[in-house]
């Protein structure tokens, strides 16, 4: 039964949106947690997850408690417990694209032979920065060659900073391009891309270059606008592990947005002022990832992750997450 490897970290969020006061905040599992609801629903038939994951101490119990709550899981076996108190965010809305994110706790990364040992049997992985620093560049380089299926990555954090206090600020990481050599697919929004890319003129071009050296595709999320990728060949459909196509000319498409009221049931009817970007990117890439493994292409496996998306915009955490998306995949 073949194994999708999940690295991330599983933060503890405090999510108010514009307008809320503070006692209407919702407290919960964010960060990776996001990304395992999606990856449950989406998974093709026959496959497992692993989560590799290092959790605090102080919320390891807790943390079970939602694994628990899934149903693809292979086992939590590489999900370790570390003394250090667990990574929590306070996300402040101003309006749907803005927002203060405050981060404390002290969660470290994978080292390369703990990221190995760790991956060893997964068939494909998913890695989603979600604190920034869970794999430094040579992790990420080892783990490449070690998987044989599709590497997919979200960049998402490795892109943030921490300032004194907690805050987090936008960042340009050293040697971009053998960043993205680690990945077959690689996931950013539009002001991730502008920072990665911060010395070039035109970030667009950086990505679409990219796509031809060495990465099979990389894709652009650009919120309610939908997302635009780059792919330098077809990735292999129809393969059991989502594999790596043969290179060729550097193509591009684009889907929409799917905001639709498909998630209202869990969503509690939410009106568009109450759509809640929180996790939507971690669900986006998941599904899109997922999608991939089952041998779809590239376009189909986007349409299916907006859909999933605006589904996790409806629903507040990640509480009932994974049932709205189950029932959406049915």
């Amino acid at each position: 039964m073949p194994v999708l490897g999940v690295v991330g970290s599983m933060v503890w969020d405090t999510i108010r949106l514009a307008g809320q006061r503070p006692g209407d905040a919702v407290h919960g599992w964010g960060g990776i947690a996001h990304s395992l609801a999606a990856v449950d629903a989406a998974l093709p038939g026959g496959w497992t997850a692993l989560p590799i994951i290092k959790v605090g101490e102080d919320l390891r119990a807790r943390a079970d408690d939602f694994f628990r709550g899934l149903t693809r899981l292979e086992s939590i076996a590489a999900v370790a417990t570390v003394p250090e108190p667990n990574n929590r965010v306070e996300l402040v809305y101003y309006d749907r694209g803005n927002r203060r994110e405050t981060l404390t706790g002290g969660v470290s990364g994978f080292e390369a032979d703990e990221a190995l040992d760790a991956a060893r049997g997964c068939d494909a992985l998913y890695v989603n920065f979600i604190s920034g620093w869970e794999l430094d560049l040579a992790a990420a380089s080892v783990l490449k060659s070690a998987v044989g299926g599709l590497v997919y990555s979200d960049l998402h954090s490795l892109l943030l900073g921490v300032e004194p206090g907690g805050g987090r600020v936008m960042r340009p990481v050293p040697r971009p391009r053998a960043w993205m050599r680690c990945f077959d697919v690689v996931q950013m929004n539009e002001s991730e891309l502008a920072t990665l890319a911060h010395d070039r003129s035109d970030p667009w071009k950086f990505a679409q270059e990219t796509a031809g050296g060495g990465t099979a595709a990389v894709i652009v999320t650009r919120g309610e606008s939908g997302a635009t990728w780059f792919s330098s060949g077809r990735l292999a459909e129809g393969n059991e592990n989502g594999g790596r196509g043969v290179p060729g000319p550097v193509t591009t498409g684009s889907v929409g947005a799917d905001l639709g009221s498909g998630g209202s049931r869990y969503g509690r009817g939410r009106g568009p002022e109450e759509l809640d970007p929180t996790g939507c990117g971690d669900v986006w890439g998941a599904t899109c990832c997922a999608r991939l493994l089952a041998g779809e292409s590239l376009e189909s496996a986007a349409k299916a992750a907006a859909r999933a998306s605006g589904i996790a915009a409806r629903v507040r955490g990640t509480r009932g997450l994974r049932a709205a998306l189950e029932h959406e995949a049915r």
